[in-house]
């Protein structure tokens, strides 16, 4: 009688104990799969395709996307091919099955930012990590820009995507559908003219007044004739989209004529980009890079471990959040006695909350008492921890992990991208931590 290792019913078979051995199964090893299935609705096709994946799968495929660092076509065209990906996402794909939806990445990702939130996921996966953390009662605070893939902005490329919107797309579209005339316009003298002007190795303040004078009369005329058009034939077959892309267009109008009008002036929500309208410029004052275009994160960070506390579009002050960081602390892991953070933050306020809470900080003493030999050392630890390991994972998220130009297109999906780039982080971290035993896998009913 011949003893086998496996099962004869084991659907993994041999597959599955080189994959648990390898860097790829401790990674799957160290992810709250359950915790993370929970949060999606029951499915069986994704818009109209088949499910090739279950709640998991979904999760899995996105790990891998910032894990590998591929595009969203090379990602499925490895995963048809790699049958230890197939098994990080529970499913193994027979000879004869493929994935040729280019756009399945893009559409699970739509799919997850519809359904699950950023704080929810973060629950669930510190849930799992947190009996591994050994210093979970120290956090670190500092805040960081994950830029938005956008042109680098400017007033002139700005109109002239209005431009080219108005009078290259929709109204020869509502012409063309209800066979009417489009109506007059210097578009194509305009666009020779931004040709030479883009050509331009030194662009004067002059040519450039001039582009966007040109092209803001441009604009107004394309929206007004765009608006004749729309009442002419009650509403054009616009859709909901196009509609909202009208309105874009006027706040840029807007906004613009302001800044022609009044130069220096500071526009509250300013548009920068017209595929992105909820992008806002951020001021950092770097030394490479005084101004970010995308998302500003306030994170948090235990144990090596990033946490995402709060992210938003628009700028903000990070040290007005601290309170809010330590609440949330105490949340995740029930117990904080050392913070350590940037020079910005040990305002008055935050000074009186943590003296009030009993925490222990790196923050410069006020007033004439000197520091004792013990408060230099625990502060030195804490400043050499933020400055290493926090400003060290950044760097880490956005070389590694596809966050230095965050290639979403949505607000939602932006928001789903930077989970799944500073958890895959996070996840390899605990991986090399705390690898756990890896138990086979429960054969799926057929």
């Amino acid at each position: 009688m011949q003893i086998t290792l496996f099962p004869a019913d084991f659907h993994y078979s041999s597959k599955w104990y080189i994959f648990k051995e390898s860097e790829l199964g401790k990674i799957h090893a160290s992810i709250n799969w359950d915790g993370l299935s929970e949060l999606l609705p029951e499915k069986k096709t994704l818009r109209g395709s088949p499910s090739w994946l279950s709640s998991k799968g979904l999760f899995g495929l996105m790990f891998l996307k910032h894990y590998t660092g591929l595009s969203d076509e090379k990602l499925v065209d490895r995963f048809n091919t790699d049958w230890a990906m197939q098994l990080f996402c529970g499913v193994l794909l027979a000879e004869n099955e493929s994935i040729k939806d280019n756009s399945f990445v893009s559409r699970i990702r739509s799919y997850l930012a519809k359904h699950v939130s950023v704080e929810q996921m973060q629950q669930k996966m510190l849930e799992k990590w947190k009996p591994n953390l050994e210093n979970s009662h120290v956090m670190l605070a500092d805040a960081t820009a994950y830029e938005s893939y956008i042109r680098y902005p400017t007033d002139v490329k700005l109109l002239w995507e209005c431009c080219l919107w108005l009078w290259d797309k929709t109204i020869p579209n509502v012409c063309n559908s209800f066979k009417l005339k489009v109506p007059r316009s210097k578009f194509d003298q305009q666009r020779k003219k931004c040709l030479i002007y883009s050509k331009l190795k030194r662009k004067s303040r002059r040519k450039t007044k001039t582009r966007k004078l040109s092209l803001l009369h441009l604009v107004e005329k394309g929206i007004e004739s765009l608006q004749q058009l729309l009442n002419q034939t009650q509403g054009g077959k616009l859709s909901a989209a196009d509609y909202a892309r009208i309105r874009t267009i006027k706040l840029i109008l807007q906004q613009q004529r302001q800044l022609f009008n009044y130069p220096g002036v500071k526009i509250k929500d300013r548009i920068v980009s017209l595929a992105k309208p909820y992008v806002r410029p951020i001021k950092r004052g770097k030394e490479n890079k005084d101004v970010e275009f995308g998302m500003k994160v306030h994170m948090n960070q235990v144990d090596g471990i990033n946490v995402i506390e709060y992210a938003s579009f628009n700028n903000f002050n990070e040290c007005k959040r601290l309170k809010i960081s330590i609440l949330k602390h105490k949340k995740h892991f029930e117990k904080c006695t050392h913070i350590s953070a940037d020079r910005i933050y040990p305002t008055n306020e935050n000074r009186r909350f943590c003296t009030s809470r009993k925490l222990i900080t790196n923050f410069d003493k006020k007033g004439p008492r000197k520091e004792d030999k013990q408060e230099k050392q625990i502060k030195g630890i804490l400043n050499k921890a933020r400055s290493s390991s926090m400003e060290g994972s950044f760097g880490n998220e956005k070389n590694h992990y596809l966050l230095r130009k965050i290639k979403a297109r949505s607000k939602g999906t932006e928001m789903i991208w930077l989970f799944f780039g500073v958890f895959t982080a996070n996840a390899v971290k605990m991986a090399k931590k705390a690898p756990t035993v890896q138990t086979f896998p429960k054969k799926q009913a057929a």
